[in-house]
């Protein structure tokens, strides 16, 4: 073999090494489980758990409604006045108020993220009785702040009127975010992340 043979070879013989120990390196960065706090996975969970918490408060405000005899979607009916101003109140149950209702989810939804990141994060391991005084301050500290610190002055600014902060009395309100949140506390241990793992045994 001559020397120009036996250099190519060399240098060939080097770049499969280096790409094999590129191979390597990206193999430990993606490698299962994942170290450390898996964000995306609590997001997706989160979302999830906040769809199943807002079905439950919704399910409590049309029992509760048809035990006043309201209609049963009134609750959706109000709150479909933030974009539709007061012609929501006088809409017959249709696509409008299906629409009203997957709204109403999709903010559950939203709202189950940020809980669960912080149940998650914070008070995974605390005790049972601290987790329901937290679920609770998170519950009620979201119907204030979005009743008497955003919608207070943002739907009369916007469209003229206060529908949601005078329609919805505060304890129908107050009970609808602890439902939720008392609800996403309930199924927090379905979003516990435990990784598979693979196990491999040679035949004897």
């Amino acid at each position: 073999m001559d020397e120009a043979t036996r250099q190519r070879q060399l240098l060939e013989h080097l770049e499969a090494i280096r790409r094999l120990q590129a191979d390597a390196a990206v193999v430990r960065e993606t490698a299962w489980p994942p170290q450390g706090y898996y964000l995306l996975w609590h997001v997706v969970i989160g979302i999830m758990l906040g769809c199943i918490g807002a079905i439950v408060s919704l399910g409590a405000n049309v029992l509760g409604a048809t035990l006043f005899g309201q209609h049963p979607l009134q609750l959706i009916r109000v709150y479909l006045t933030f974009p539709m101003g007061e012609q929501a109140l006088r809409e017959e149950p249709g696509v409008v108020l299906f629409i009203g209702c997957v709204l109403y989810l999709a903010t559950g939804a939203l709202y189950g993220i940020a809980f669960h990141l912080v149940m998650s994060t914070w008070f995974n391991h605390a005790p049972t009785a601290r987790r329901f005084a937290v679920a609770t301050a998170i519950g009620l500290g979201l119907w204030i702040v979005n009743f008497y610190f955003i919608l207070s002055w943002l739907q009369p600014m916007l469209l003229g009127g206060n529908w949601i902060v005078s329609m919805v009395p505060f304890w129908v309100a107050g009970l609808t975010h602890l439902a939720f949140a008392w609800t996403m506390l309930a199924v927090e241990f379905w979003g516990h992340f435990v990784p598979y793992t693979q196990t491999q045994s040679n035949a004897a």
